[in-house]
């Protein structure tokens, strides 16, 4: 059985979006870089697939107030401020459309992460953006997450830490060089979880000599081993989760030492978002939404109005609401995650095909 396999036969404009995220830009700040096939999106419906000509939204973020921002992969980013009853585009100084991740800080600034142009912030809730990639070696931003001590990015070259009084990017530690990185988390003893495209689960201690592989235990139900990890997420009893690309969803109660597959139940194991919460796990998936409230035992499936399982990201909005991005716009629910409503009205545009992005 190959896995973690992606063969490439014939390319056309027509075509290059729909397989545009099996594609890793390795250009650093210089705009000459080159293109390569990166092994890490087998098992992922190519954004647009599903449904042709609607926006494959691939990151969500919610601010306060109900205000809500949608990363689509094309098209730049659009804002709602009723909750997604209606969204405009919000792309003034946002020079790559190719949005892969958002998230918001404390101050009620927004960044967002792209295919090959680096970070952006805004500080004035979307109406324009600035680029801080100073420091960066690669441009491909995969995942943001913001803490305590400051906002993190998982890129093509390991994670950073940005220094906000410089807007400055130095890396957090030895060890993930020329490394992809998709998923960043941390538990409360300030431990760092790196979830890579190839090099499975990292960890890192503030004290410690740099970056440590988790080696143990990721193997899924046929006993291959799980290398590509696409999302992570920790829990109440501070228990990791990592959802790889194709191989479900692993859960670690001892700091990473040694893992558990958890998925067996699961229709698909193709693994797009994690969210943990006191009322159970959630898992968004090639084929719908789920829900575990005994560490996998069993899943029980939120798919009730949502048109397409094809989702892309999952977030938790107020008051137990979840968003979801689907390769044909975004759901919401209100009622943790029982039903959902289409959410797209304004989520339009031209999308441009990424190779023809200068």
């Amino acid at each position: 059985m190959l896995r973690h396999i992606i063969v490439l036969t014939a390319l056309s404009v027509g075509s290059l979006q729909g397989v545009a995220q099996a594609v890793s830009f390795s250009g650093g700040n210089e705009s000459g870089g080159s293109l390569k096939l990166e092994q890490a999106h087998p098992g992922q419906e190519p954004a647009g697939s599903a449904d042709i000509g609607n926006t494959s939204i691939q990151a969500l973020a919610a601010g306060a107030g109900g205000v809500i921002y949608a990363g689509s992969f094309g098209m730049g980013i659009f804002r709602s401020g009723d909750r997604g009853a209606s969204w405009a585009s919000a792309n003034d100084g946002l020079t790559d459309p190719f949005v892969l991740c958002l998230t918001t800080g404390k101050d009620g600034a927004i960044y967002a992460g792209t295919f090959r142009g680096g970070v952006f912030r805004s500080r004035d809730a979307g109406k324009t953006w600035q680029a801080i990639n100073k420091g960066l070696k690669r441009l491909e931003i995969k995942a943001l997450m913001m803490d305590a001590k400051g906002l993190y990015a998982g890129t093509g070259d390991g994670v950073y830490l940005l220094n906000a009084a410089q807007d400055q990017w130095k890396t957090v530690s030895a060890g993930l060089d020329e490394i992809l990185v998709h998923a960043l988390a941390r538990t409360d003893d300030g431990t760092l979880y790196a979830g890579t495209s190839g090099k499975g689960v990292h960890s890192y201690k503030e004290r410690g000599s740099g970056w440590t592989r988790l080696r143990q235990g990721l193997k899924d139900h046929e006993g291959l081993v799980e290398n590509f990890i696409r999302v992570l997420a920790v829990d109440k009893e501070q228990g990791v989760y990592a959802g790889t690309f194709d191989g479900g969803v692993f859960r670690s109660g001892d700091g990473g030492k040694t893992w558990l597959p958890i998925s067996r139940a699961l229709p698909n194991d193709s693994i797009r978002g994690l969210i943990s919460n006191e009322r159970g796990v959630y898992v968004a998936t090639g084929r719908g939404i789920f829900k575990t409230v005994d560490k996998g035992r069993q899943w029980v499936p939120l798919n009730k109005g949502l048109s397409n399982l094809s989702v892309q990201v999952l977030i938790e909005g107020e008051q137990g609401g979840f968003y979801a991005g689907t390769s044909s716009g975004v759901y919401r629910s209100d009622d943790d995650g029982l039903t959902w409503t289409a959410v797209s009205q304004g989520l339009e545009g031209e999308s441009i095909a990424p190779f023809k992005f200068n």
